[in-house]
């Protein structure tokens, strides 16, 4: 059974064109796949740019005397930057293509890398990683310029596959290390420094390669689904709550992902006593699941629904994040005769650790697709300024998260203290989740129990169906 839908509400979808039936699956069109397949490649780069001081922030604290606090404003600003403008970079992509967009992000991205290079000063680093940030809103660009290219059939999964880009965060993790130590002292032509300065010179020649790329690589003819939508038409949906609560979760799952992709490596060089280059390959056990299986939690949502998705999401984060939360103590016990005894006595290893965050990032790569499915479902027509929004705030969440990460440890003395953080928000998540959806379908319309959800070759249910 279907719900029936309402050709003015906003949530509803339009049939893809390109059928024989209603049943037929819909036939891609032409240049879609080398639209996907340099939007992820140039998003991938971006994502190891825009996270790159998780890396790099260690030989920068020793080389300026920086604090905990100090260097994670380095980081945060450059997250800032890369998640605030993100919406109007939705929305100019769905204005005038994504193709148009993306470039420009890869130019100015190239500049502003290279001259991080050049920083003698906090102040200067802080201007810069600002600077450099602004790559990280190639997500919203990317989202609504795939969108346009692909039939609601494959979004799921194109935009999981794009989304897949994520794991450039680990590429700073892989080669930073080798990289600073093998060139550290040595001066290249141009004045250009090796150790640590180095990446952001590689990194902007890989922008610059990556602009001719797309430049001749992909369809010059760009799809522009709002080229003749008015703004305010365009800014409509986000007064639709569903869209801030998209944007909670997105905060869980990627607002987090990004703080923990940072905090995760002075994590285990303080906590544990690994070196820089151990720390970052653990890191990157956490990046790899958290980017890598997002296309499979395209498909996921695509077959089941994004809704079993997320509550599968929420439920590995709340486990994961409430163990990780209390890594060493035990049971005090008071006697009748006054005296004290501990009992099960708890100590959290570094592998128990790595397996935890593990599947900690499983959940994250599961639960990002899965936002995003909702929103080509429910908004097809504004994929671009409701993307760029969730985007928008997820992205804050990885600004704001990582200063309460780190003012929580010096606050508490306790480095786990972030994951009380990650647990909190996740629970708020879920329960609005649950509460949104059962309260709608147990009090109004309980015979829609297994519609809510949309597959792939259903039409989407009203809006008042999941409208909080």
């Amino acid at each position: 059974m279907t719900a029936p839908t309402s050709p003015s509400s906003p949530s509803s979808a339009p049939t893809d064109v390109a059928t024989n039936g209603p049943d037929a699956a819909p036939a891609e069109l032409p240049g879609s796949g080398r639209v996907l397949a340099w939007s992820t490649i140039a998003f991938t780069v971006m994502f190891a740019v825009w996270l790159m001081f998780g890396i790099l922030g260690v030989p920068i604290k020793e080389e300026f005397g920086l604090t905990n606090s100090q260097l994670t404003w380095i980081s945060s600003l450059a997250v800032l930057n890369g998640s605030m403008w993100r919406l109007p970079a939705g929305m100019l992509a769905d204005r005038i293509g994504g193709r148009k967009v993306m470039l420009g992000l890869l130019l100015f991205g190239a500049v502003a890398s290279l001259a991080v290079s050049f920083a003698q000063t906090y102040s200067m680093l802080l201007v810069l990683a600002f600077l450099v940030g602004f790559v990280g809103n190639s997500f919203s660009v990317g989202v609504s310029w795939n969108s346009a290219w692909f039939s609601h059939r494959r979004k799921g999964f194109a935009l999981g596959l794009f989304g897949a880009g994520n794991v450039g965060a680990s590429v700073t993790k892989f080669i930073g290390p080798v990289i600073i130590t093998a060139t550290a002292g040595t001066t290249f032509f141009l004045g250009i420094q090796g150790g640590w300065r180095l990446i952001p010179v590689i990194y902007s020649a890989l922008l610059l390669v990556l602009a001719a790329c797309i430049f001749f690589g992909t369809p010059r003819q760009d799809r522009v689904p709002g080229e003749a939508k008015p703004v305010r038409e365009m800014l409509q949906p986000l007064k639709d709550v569903r869209v801030w609560r998209f944007s909670l979760y997105y905060v869980v799952v990627f607002g987090a992902y990004v703080a923990f992709s940072a905090y995760l490596p002075n994590y285990y060089v303080s906590v544990f006593g690994v070196s820089l280059q151990t720390a970052a390959l653990l890191t990157a056990t956490f990046i790899f699941p958290a980017s890598l299986l997002r296309p499979l939690g395209g498909w996921v949502s695509d077959k089941w629904g994004a809704r079993r998705a997320m509550y599968a999401t929420f439920a590995v984060l709340l486990v994961t994040s409430g163990i990780l939360m209390m890594p060493n103590g035990h049971l005090v016990v008071a006697m009748p005769d006054g005296s004290e005894r501990t009992f099960l006595p708890w100590t959290m290893n570094v592998w128990l650790f790595v397996v935890l965050v593990f599947f900690m990032g499983c959940a994250m790569g599961i639960g990002k697709a899965a936002v995003y499915k909702h929103i080509p479902t429910y908004f097809p027509d504004n994929v671009g300024s409701v993307g760029g929004l969730v985007g928008m705030l997820g992205g804050l969440g990885g600004f704001f998260l990582p200063l309460m990460f780190s003012y929580g440890q010096e606050l508490t003395g306790m480095w786990s203290s972030a994951f009380v953080v990650l647990f909190g928000f996740t629970l708020v998540s879920l329960l609005w989740m649950h509460w949104t959806i059962h309260r709608m379908l147990h009090d109004q319309s309980p015979q829609l129990e297994d519609e809510i959800d949309i597959r792939v070759a259903e039409e989407p249910v009203l809006a008042t169906t999941e409208k909080a």
